[in-house]
């Protein structure tokens, strides 16, 4: 038996990434398509009496929204259960008196109708998608190198995310556009910072020797959860390539074919 599975004993909270765990995002309507034996696995986590947060940074629909699409494609998951960035960078914004030019999914402004936008004196960058144009860099651009103290928060660091066609650009891509451009470093709210990982521990009164994350990205999901001292899984499933299992600086405590399998054994050992 693996180490993690043998470790997962004393376990009392998990952590799952949504994106390439749950379900594959994209389709023709945008739904997406849910990840085989997901469904099941996430409804047997909940019997079982584990504490359960969704840690994502999607970033292309309001909470609500996301959520509402997770549960048409059969999910039993609440708003509440959903730790995600957007609803954090809104805080930080009103906490430090921050006016941002969003760079964001049309989908996703609805979460910043109570932030002041007004005179720009940050930028908010998140999976922009098809907003991610010439123009609308060029001008997050213009109002970071305007600034005297140039404020990036990005909703994420991500490379590429896996939809039902394909791999696609994620945010990281031109974070670290803008990062270089303007000679600064971005403040990243979401996967994998230590203070978003946190946030879910908190949410879920579960210390990290008690947690384990699972997730489809070796540095955002596994590596952002082991820097504070979380157990993580990396599941072959969603934007994982078979590269991952020999990444030169972070190393899953487990891999498993899916979430299903993942839940397979985990119970099985609480069991014992």
């Amino acid at each position: 038996m693996a180490t993690w599975a043998v470790g997962a004993r004393g376990l009392r909270g998990l952590l799952l990434d949504v994106s390439g765990v749950l379900y594959d995002s994209g389709g023709e309507e945008g739904l997406g398509s849910a990840i085989a034996g997901s469904v099941q696995a996430v409804r047997r986590i909940k019997q079982s009496g584990l504490k359960l947060r969704f840690c994502t940074n999607e970033t292309q629909a309001t909470r609500a929204k996301f959520v509402q699409k997770l549960q048409q494609l059969g999910f039993d998951v609440s708003e509440k259960e959903v730790i995600a960035p957007a609803p954090a960078a809104c805080r930080i914004l009103q906490e430090r008196g921050l006016r941002p030019y969003l760079l964001v999914h049309d989908a996703l402004a609805p979460e910043f109708d109570s932030v002041d936008k007004s005179n720009p004196n940050c930028v908010v960058l998140g999976d922009a998608a098809n907003n991610f144009s010439y123009e609308n860099l060029n001008k997050a651009f213009q109002v970071l190198i305007g600034l005297e103290t140039p404020i990036l928060f990005s909703l994420g660091k991500g490379r590429y995310y896996k939809e039902t066609d394909g791999l696609k650009l994620d945010v990281g891509v031109y974070m670290k556009a803008l990062e270089y451009a303007c000679d600064i470093e971005a403040e990243v709210v979401g996967k994998p910072s230590k203070a978003f990982f946190l946030s879910a521990l908190a949410d879920m009164d579960v210390e990290p020797h008690e947690a384990l994350m699972i997730g489809d990205d070796i540095v955002n999901d596994v590596g952002g959860a082991q820097q504070c001292g979380i157990g993580a899984l990396l599941v072959r499933t969603g934007k994982f390539r078979p590269c991952d299992e020999q990444h030169p600086e972070v190393k899953a405590d487990g891999y498993v074919t899916n979430l299903a399998e993942a839940v397979d054994i985990l119970l099985e050992q609480l069991q014992r």
